[in-house]
């Protein structure tokens, strides 16, 4: 087997910064956290990054390439409750990859500009995205709702997905550092979401609703219906 070319620096720095960020805030991590968690000096990480804004953006421009790649699904066949279901579960483990991005939010909207403008069109492509997903589902009779009833629950779809990790840290701040516990928290969210659209469901999406809540019915990988990942974000993930 072809051994891997070793890391550069940057990548390392960039790799590194994400996981303090996620693991201690990133209110809490300076250039010079970083630069002694990587054993080098600042001079060398300054030789990269001018700051740590400059680390955030290139992290969020990684983040805003991953989320623009999985907000859509398959243009080859209709999609279904449970799709969206494993879907969302698989969108979990993105949102894992970046939590501090949603944890952070607020802080880091109101002093970074690149952030302020650039989330807000991620934002609303995710309820660009819920819209056109509930807008199949009453056009296959498996969804009855009106346009203004679609907006609100789009609207709101996006507000629960962006704003889930900001609720748990609310809700329980001494688990800020139990990692597992809140990623395990955090899969909450697709039943958050998913019993949005319960009561406007019809038919067999009902039935499915319901079996999916029950545990009756096991859950599909969505990875099946989803282009090939690159740069290794799945892996990295998982090491989150």
């Amino acid at each position: 087997m072809e051994a891997k070319p070793p890391r550069r620096t940057r990548e390392r720095i960039l790799e590194l910064s994400l996981k303090l960020f996620n693991e201690i805030g990133e209110p809490n991590v300076t250039t010079t956290t970083i630069a002694e968690e990587m054993e080098i000096s600042p001079g060398n990480l300054y030789y990269h990054f001018r700051n740590k804004d400059d680390i955030i953006n290139s992290i969020f421009s990684q983040f805003e390439q991953d989320i623009e790649k999985r907000l859509r699904f398959p243009d080859d066949h209709r999609a279904t409750i449970d799709e969206m279901w494993s879907y969302l579960q698989y969108m979990v483990d993105f949102m894992w990859r970046y939590r501090f991005l949603y944890r952070d939010l607020n802080d880091l909207l109101a002093r970074n500009r690149t952030l302020e403008t650039h989330f807000k069109q991620i934002i609303s492509h995710k309820v660009r995205f819920a819209s056109q997903f509930c807008e199949q589902l009453v056009s296959d009779g498996e969804m009855d709702a009106t346009p203004d009833e679609l907006n609100v629950m789009a609207t709101n779809i996006g507000l629960i997905g962006t704003y889930w990790l900001s609720y748990q840290f609310v809700m329980n701040p001494r688990k800020y550092n139990e990692q597992e516990a809140i990623r395990a928290e955090l899969h909450q969210v697709s039943v958050q979401i998913v019993s949005l659209m319960a009561p406007y469901l019809r038919g067999r999406s009902r039935q499915l609703f319901d079996d999916l809540v029950s545990g009756r019915m096991p859950k599909r990988e969505f990875h099946d219906y989803l282009p090939p990942r690159e740069g290794g974000a799945e892996s990295e993930s998982k090491e989150a």
